[in-house]
This record gives structure tokens, sequence and C-alpha cells, in this order.
């Protein structure tokens, strides 16, 4: 019986997830942890060549289908179209992983631009809306689906010099509430990961240079920043989560929203 439960908590056998942003740093994660428990993955950003590089790793690692599509998610034309590639190529969508996102223009707000907010706002929030929105009929009609949006620390507490960026997840993080109660009906359970600081591409020039250490020993209990390694356990969690647990935000953080 134990073993039952389980092999049902953890294995994603049979299963198709598309993972935005999924070629480095969280999305990979996330993709090879999905990959590892058995599932089929759509793997999408604007980078084709390197969509394609880690699909064809992970199909060559763990035996597992991946697909690998260049997706703007700022577009509505290219998101729609990709969306359904993947549909009609895999016959259904299980799990949506939204963690397409840029950094901070890390800029003052008297300095900021209509531009530069914009593309913040674009990529992180109207983009996991888009998505979301291309995704969520397939869901409809399956009658399940588990929508899952990286949101961040930053949409609860807020940081001076990025407030495009802290808006963009508080906005990921409503979304993700309300989000949660249309599709209650339907049996879809929509979730979000808001990670901490986490060493990755967008952070690494900030966490290794001397304020990002000074930063490091003030802000952050445990005094280390996040492997994305941590993230997969999280992420496969959720992607089998019961169907009680919505429009929840999961914070992984190192104990930096409890000081």
């Amino acid at each position: 019986m134990a073993r039952d439960c389980f092999e049902k908590l953890f294995s994603m056998e049979g299963k198709v997830s598309l993972i935005t942003g999924g070629y480095k740093g969280i999305g990979l994660a996330i993709a090879e942890m999905y990959a590892e428990a058995g599932a089929n993955l759509a793997i999408v950003a604007r980078n084709l060549e390197g969509c394609r590089e880690e699909a064809e790793r992970l199909e060559n690692t763990f035996g597992i289908k991946a697909m690998a599509r260049s997706m703007d998610v700022r577009q509505p034309e290219s998101v729609e179209s990709v969306v359904k590639e993947i549909s009609d190529e895999f016959g259904k969508i299980d799990i949506l992983v939204n963690c397409a996102g840029i950094g901070s223009t890390a800029k003052p707000v008297s300095l900021m631009t209509d531009e530069d907010l914009g593309e913040v706002m674009n990529t992180n929030f109207r983009g996991t809306f888009l998505v979301s929105r291309a995704v969520a009929p397939i869901m409809v009609e399956q009658k399940k689906g588990k929508i899952i949006n990286i949101a961040s620390i930053l949409g609860k507490i807020a940081f001076g010099t990025v407030t495009d960026y802290c808006a963009s997840k508080a906005a990921v993080l409503q979304l993700t509430r309300t989000m949660a109660l249309e599709l209650i009906p339907d049996n879809i359970q929509v979730n979000a990961i808001c990670p901490g600081f986490f060493l990755t591409d967008m952070t690494r020039s900030f966490l290794e240079s001397e304020e990002g250490e000074v930063f490091i020993k003030t802000m952050i209990p445990i005094n280390r920043v996040g492997d994305v390694g941590e993230l997969k356990s999280l992420a496969l969690y959720l992607a089998n989560c019961p169907s009680f647990m919505t429009g929840s935000a999961i914070y992984i953080d190192g104990g930096q929203t409890i000081t």
C-alpha cells in the first residue's frame, strides 16, 4: 500500500508537460526532474537551438519523448500556434510550468521608462497569462490538469530599484489565485512556486559580487543561496498534488520571508 502511494505521488509516466523557458536555469532543472519521473516534455523558449539541445539530451538520458519549439511568450500568435502543435503532437497537456521570465532593469522608478516596465511585465506576467490562456481550454476539455507558475519572493517583499520585477511577480501570484478559482470546476489545480535567491544565469553576476556576498550574509538566514536542484522535488510534488491543493504559493527561500 505504501509503495503504491509512493509511486503514485512521484511517477509521471505517460504524462505530458509543457515548460516555458525550459532549456536553462530553473526551467531546465524542472524538465530534468519530470523526465526522470517518466514524463514526456515540450520545451519552449525563444532560443530554439538551446531547446533542441536539451530536448535531445533528455530523450537520450531518460528514454522519454521531448519536443522543442521556439515560442515568444509575449506574442499571442506565437503562443497559440505552438500550444496547438504540442497538443496535436501529444494529444494532451497534463502539466504547464510557466517559467519563462527576465530580470529587472534595475532602475529607480523615476528613471524607469515605459519600455523598461513593459518588457518585464510583458514577459513575466503577460507571458504567463498568455500561455495559461492557451493551455487552459485543453485542460478543461480533459477535465484535469496542473498549472505551476514560477513567481518569486519579490512578489511578496519589496526591493528598491526592481519595481518592474516585483510588480510582475506580484501579478503572477494574483493570476495564480484567480485562475485557481476559475478552474476548480474542471479539476485543474493552479499553484505557484516562489523562489528566493537561486544561482542562475540571471542572478549570477550579482550574487557572486562583493555586494552579493554581503547581501547573502545579512538577508538570507540560511547564509547561502539556493541551488536549482532544490526546486526539483517541489515541482514534482505540484505536478502530482491532490486536487484539494490549489491557489497556493509555496516559498522556498532559505528563510528570507520569515525575517
